[in-house]
Formats: structure tokens, C-alpha cells, sequence
């Protein structure tokens, strides 16, 4: 953590403020500290977007008066992990090992309150008509508890995504209260990774996790027509970077997060590409003789071009230990805690640096930022 006073921000700083939220289970109470940090900061979003456990936070952030958000989502992660801890407090070393262990046991085999339960014995006696190991009925009331969906759809200050995929035929999608009424049925969707849990219908459509297609809701933000100049948070729980595994569980660890952060970083990457060529074409308009200019193929190449601006802020949990394969599934108080400080730390220290605050050169659309990435490597 640190005590430097984030910059004040400047009036010509006017881009609109964007917070994309990844999937990753328990490891999202990392992305209710980093909001925590935000709530209070001169960056409150005007559009959170998110998919899976992101998708709860989002809505849990859209769905509540600004002063009472916070407060809504330690609700929401106290409610879910209340039951799990065995001892208040365990020191780090093998006991927390066999404690992580034991909790993320304990959440495959009874299940999460407030959000997921194994289906019910007699269920298993008709197997072919099981399409998922959990019912996830408590999470529906959960959000009904906690959000209020009246304040999403009719809100003007906040605008809220949420990404799926359409069980059927495949196509990435997402509901966005800009043009769908949104329901705690699209949220629970978002959150529908199979097998573990069922799709969920809505309209006659069959939904599951949008995390199967994209686990960033990046790009759709980022992309949306018209485009904005836009400083963007995205949060992501799987790190790129991590050291050799030196185990069969830090294997499988290391291999989640390869399987997910690349995606990430693959829709990231293709963004900035995407975007910095609307920019060369814009420049390019600017210098073709106006007999070239007037052709046909010029106005079409023009209607490509763009001059937005795009700040992009990653904020990425980075555990300086491995936390093993299960850790998406792992529920203590202890660990959400900790996950959620790691949130306010590392958003503390990348708004004291707040780097987007330098100039832009003129020939560059889009920039990327990661002010944790050199803390985390002097660390390791």
C-alpha cells in the first residue's frame, strides 16, 4: 500500500470513465477492493461492464445509491463465505495451505450460501435430465436482496453490461441496460460456467457464462458505437506472469491462468491494434489531395477512421504465493479479505501514480497501463 496522495485531476482530463470486470469466482473480491478505492476517487465509472463474478459486482455497483455500493458488495462477500472458515485466524505456512484446501473442499461438496448448492439426491435418480452439478437459485435471491434493478434500468448516471453466450449457437452476446430490462436472471446467466452450473433461459434463448467466449468485457465497451475518449479500469484475476510450478498443483494452477489472462491479453491487444489503425486512416484522410479525398473509396476508407482516445488501466490480482488450482473456488473469509485489501492496495498505488495524466503524442489512440507490473516483479 501506499500513503501518496493521487494527483488532482485536471479539468482537460475529460474522458468518461470505464470499469470492465473479468470472471474468476472467488477471486473477485480483489475487484470489490479495487471499486472500493474508486468510489471515493475522482474516477467513479459511468459504465461498469462485467462477466461472471464480475457480472455480480457490476450489478451490485449499478443496482445501489453511490454512498451505499460498498457496503452492498462486503455484504454480498460476507454473505457468501460466512460458513467456510475453520479458524478465525491461521498463521501463513502449511496450516492456511491445508485450510484453503479444506475450504475450497468444503464449497464443492455443500456448495456456497447465498450463491450456489448441489442438486439434490434425489435429482441424481434421473441423471439424464441433470444438465449441472449445482442449482444456483440462491444467487438469484441473493441479487434480489441486494440490487435494485428499478435503479439500473432507469438510471442515467450508470450504465451497466453484462456478457453471455447463447448456449444454442455459440454467439457471444450481452445485455446492457442501455436496451434490455435487466433482470437478476441475466446477471445469474452471466455467472452460468457449465457443468458446474445450468443454463439459464431467458426469452426463450438459452444462456451460460459469457467467460467461455471472452472473460473481458473490454473490447464491447471500448468498441461501442459511438465511440467516447475513454479511461477504462480493467481488472482482471488471472496474471500472465508467474514464476516456474514446482508442484502438480502449481501446474494446474499456472495453466488457469495462462488459459485465461492470454485471452485477455489477446482481446486487449487486438483492441490497441484495431484502434490505432482507425487512427492512421483518420491521419491519412487529412493529407490525400482533395480529388482523392472526394473518391468514393477514400469516403468509405473514412467512415473507418477515428479520433477517440483510449486510456486503459489494468488491474491485475497478482498473489506473491501460489494459491492452487481450486483458488477460484476457494471461499474463506480470510482469503476474500485478502484478495479484497490486495484490491485497495494495488488501486492506491495506481491512482498515486495515475500515469494517463501525461501528455498523449498525437499519432497514438490507445495506451495501456500497468503500474502494479514493476511493483509485483521487485516483489517476486
Amino acid at each position: 500500500m501506499t500513503d501518496r496522495k493521487p494527483p488532482i485531476r485536471p479539468a482537460h482530463y475529460d474522458k468518461k470513465v470505464g470499469l470492465v470486470l473479468q470472471g474468476g469466482g472467488a477471486l473477485g473480491s480483489y475487484q470489490a477492493g479495487v471499486y472500493e478505492v474508486l468510489a471515493s476517487s475522482e474516477y467513479l465509472p459511468d459504465w461498469v461492464a462485467g462477466i461472471s463474478i464480475g457480472a455480480v459486482n457490476a450489478a451490485i455497483i449499478a443496482g445501489n445509491a453511490p454512498e451505499a455500493r460498498v457496503d452492498r458488495l462486503r455484504s454480498f462477500w460476507e454473505d457468501i463465505t460466512s460458513p467456510t472458515e475453520l479458524w478465525a485466524f491461521v498463521p501463513a505456512g502449511p496450516f492456511s495451505d491445508w485450510q484453503q484446501k479444506a475450504s475450497a473442499f468444503t464449497s464443492l461438496m455443500f456448495g456456497q450460501p447465498g450463491f450456489f448448492a448441489p442438486r439434490a439426491p434425489q435429482e441424481w435418480l434421473s441423471p439424464h435430465r441433470l444438465v449441472s452439478y449445482y442449482d444456483t437459485s440462491a444467487l438469484k435471491r441473493t441479487l434480489e436482496k441486494l440490487v435494485d434493478f428499478d435503479r439500473i434500468n432507469g438510471s442515467k448516471e450508470m450504465r451497466l453490461s453484462v456478457g453471455v453466450v447463447n448456449v444454442c449457437n455459440g454467439q457471444f452476446a450481452y445485455f446492457d441496460s442501455e436496451t434490455t430490462k435487466i433482470r437478476s436472471e441475466h446477471i445469474v446467466a452471466s455467472c452460468a460456467l457449465p457443468p458446474a452450473f445450468p443454463w439459464v433461459e431467458i426469452d426463450g434463448e438459452h444462456y451460460w457464462d459469457g467467460g467461455l467466449f471472452s472473460n473481458t468485457p473490454l473490447q464491447y465497451v471500448l468498441d461501442f458505437y459511438p465511440r467516447r475518449s475513454r479511461l477504462t479500469f480493467q481488472v482482471d484475476v488471472f496474471p500472465a506472469h508467474g514464476r516456474l510450478p514446482n508442484t502438480l498443483d502449481e501446474v494446474s494452477e499456472r495453466e488457469k491462468d495462462i488459459r485465461y489472462s492470454s485471452r485477455t491479453r489477446m482481446s486487449t491487444n487486438a483492441f490497441r491494434d484495431r484502434h490505432e489503425v482507425r487512427h492512421a486512416i483518420n491521419e491519412l484522410y487529412k493529407i490525400l489531395p482533395a480529388d482523392l479525398a472526394n473518391t468514393e473509396q477514400a469516403k468509405r476508407l473514412y467512415e473507418y477512421g477515428c479520433v477517440t482516445e483510449m486510456d486503459i488501466v489494468q488491474l491485475i490480482y497478482r498473489p506473491l504465493e501460489p494459491q492452487g488450482a481450486e483458488k477460484d473456488y476457494e471461499f474463506s473469509r480470510s482469503t476474500m479479505n485478502a484478495r479484497w485489501q490486495q484490491g485497495v492496495a494495488d488501486t492506491l498505488t495506481t491512482l498515486g501514480a495515475s500515469p494517463w495524466l501525461a501528455p498523449t503524442p498525437k499519432e497514438i489512440g490507445v495506451r495501456l497501463f500497468d503500474v502494479m507490473h514493476e511493483v509485483f516483479a521487485r516483489k517476486s
